[in-house]
């Protein structure tokens, strides 16, 4: 995932509400009036948020009828965790090369 990307998705989740918003798709599909529903902000600014998350690749939108329907998109789920994972293999690698240097200092004692 390129830098610009990665910084577009941290933005798009950086804000509770859009989070919120976001955390409303999973499991299921829904429409902008059920996302807002019991929600401390109006459909319009629901239809904000979703604009936000559908322009860093978070959701999908299609039409039903004269509603549309967001749900989560997978692919950017998934470049998201991609991203994240070469933080984790980068530890990872850290951890095996400071727990060899370890165990050669204990074996030279």
């Amino acid at each position: 995932m390129s830098y610009a990307y990665s910084e577009r998705v941290l933005d798009a989740l950086g804000d509770p509400t859009r989070r919120m918003v976001f955390a409303r798709l999973k499991g299921r599909a829904r429409s902008v009036g059920e996302i807002a529903a019991g929600m401390n902000v109006s459909r319009s600014a629901v239809s904000q948020h979703l604009k936000v998350l559908k322009g860093a690749r978070l959701v999908t939108a299609r039409a039903e009828g004269t509603r549309r329907v967001y749900a989560v998109d997978q692919r950017g789920v998934e470049a998201v965790r991609n991203w994240l994972d070469g933080f984790w293999d980068e530890t990872l690698t850290a951890f095996k090369m400071a727990a060899e240097q370890e165990a050669a200092k204990e074996n030279s004692r």
